[in-house]
């Protein structure tokens, strides 16, 4: 039951479209099914590590310590406004390509998005709500075996579970579609993508750098 509750929890928060949506959608688009599973598997990863954090009672210390919560939103502002520049220039020789991407450039793919939801306040602040009620005190409460690593182990599993599910379906179902779409509506997209996510990106570095000034 845990498990089945920590997966809905993983769809849960992977499931709104945000940066990290657009970006694995863009790069399915253009780069083939690998790269936009590797870009969702990278978010997927670090949604485990707050969840695992979020087990053990500490997924708020961000919140505790108001300097690392300000570092993390300009950080991860700034890269998001970096990674949209990249792809705007890019946008207009954007093509579907071949799917046989290096392994170097895939796990650059995996790199760049795990990084990015590491450092997302929204991230941090949904695992808060969320382990408010299935965190620490939920697990092993109804458990007289002195368990809790297992219980920990199966709330990360289902969050890991179910975010790389949604980004399963999201991937696969972008990357279905790039085979039928014109070039000029591939371009199109890159630069809605890049708008989105430098927008994503501009808020949350001028909300940061508000808090220091």
């Amino acid at each position: 039951m845990l498990f089945l509750k920590s997966l809905i929890v993983g769809i849960s928060i992977a499931a709104p479209v945000g940066p990290i949506g657009m970006l694995c959608i863009q790069r399915s688009l253009q780069r083939g099914f690998r790269s936009g599973l590797a870009t969702g598997l990278g978010a997927a990863c670090a949604d485990s590590i707050y969840g695992l954090l979020g087990a053990v009672g500490l997924v708020g210390v961000a919140t505790a310590v108001p300097s690392l919560a300000t570092a993390l939103k300009i950080a991860g502002g700034a890269f998001l406004v970096w990674m949209a520049w990249g792809i705007a220039k890019d946008s207009r020789t954007a093509s579907p390509a071949r799917d046989d991407r290096a392994f170097a450039s895939t796990f650059k793919d995996f790199l760049t998005t795990f990084a990015l939801t590491l450092s997302s306040p929204m991230t941090i602040l949904s695992f808060i709500a969320v382990f408010a009620a299935l965190g620490p005190i939920s697990i092993g409460r109804h458990s007289n075996r002195g368990t809790p690593w297992v219980d920990t182990a199966s709330m990360v599993a289902g969050v890991f579970v179910g975010s790389a599910i949604w980004w399963l379906c999201l991937s696969g179902s972008a990357a279905a579609l790039r085979r039928n779409i014109p070039v000029a509506w591939m371009q199109g997209i890159a630069l809605v993508s890049a708008v989105a996510i430098g927008g994503f990106g501009l808020f949350q570095l001028i909300a940061g750098l508000r808090l220091i000034a």
